[in-house]
């Protein structure tokens, strides 16, 4: 079964795969010759994931899924959630993006480093919005380790293996816990159930 998954990240999509099966065949914007960005213009993750699923609903008619994710810091006010892809700069240059993290929370010394990935991921099927969120709890390391993983990967420390990063665990850790797979999970289990 076809369904869009608006992303042009290829670890999501490899994540997305994984996790909904060989029952689904995911299909990106780009290979229905959508290229164009679509404007994130929402002020929480809710919002994004539905402008993403909505744009491409309308632009394509098919059955399509969205999801957008941001990293909440506890001494930074939630910073920088929205705005985690585009922290630093307006790429998703996600190095710039790290260093400017560990630059902030050095002018929080003493406070809790704790903080969690959130996901939210937005499903249009059969013409009906639904909407699945999913939460990694941990905490923000001093320095980056690691090479896996992509994203804020190499400082995030899951509470759930407090002695690395999520750029140092297998891929396999990541899928079975992340925010985004337990979206994907809870969506996986929807379609299910009702396709």
């Amino acid at each position: 079964m076809k369904i869009v998954f608006a992303t042009a990240n290829v670890g999501k999509l490899r994540e997305a795969s994984e996790i909904l099966g060989s029952g689904f065949e995911l299909v990106t914007p780009a290979e229905l010759g959508i290229t164009e960005d679509i404007e994130e213009t929402g002020s929480t993750l809710e919002e994004n994931s539905a402008i993403k699923a909505e744009y491409i609903h309308s632009r394509t008619g098919m059955d399509c899924f969205a999801d957008d994710t941001g990293l909440e810091v506890d001494c930074l006010g939630g910073a920088p959630g929205v705005h985690s892809a585009r922290y630093a700069t307006e790429g998703h240059d996600f190095q710039a993006n790290m260093d400017k993290l560990l630059s902030e929370m050095a002018g929080h010394p003493g406070e809790p480093r704790t903080a969690r990935f959130r996901s939210v991921v937005t499903l249009i099927w059969k013409g009906e919005k639904h909407v699945f969120e999913g939460s990694f709890e941990g905490s923000i390391a001093e320095k980056k380790a690691g090479s896996g993983g992509f994203g804020y990967d190499p400082v995030f420390v899951p509470d759930l293996c407090p002695d690395h990063s999520v750029a140092e665990l297998p891929e396999s850790f990541k899928n079975e816990h992340s925010h985004r797979g337990k979206a994907l999970r809870a969506m996986a289990l929807w379609l299910s159930e009702h396709r």
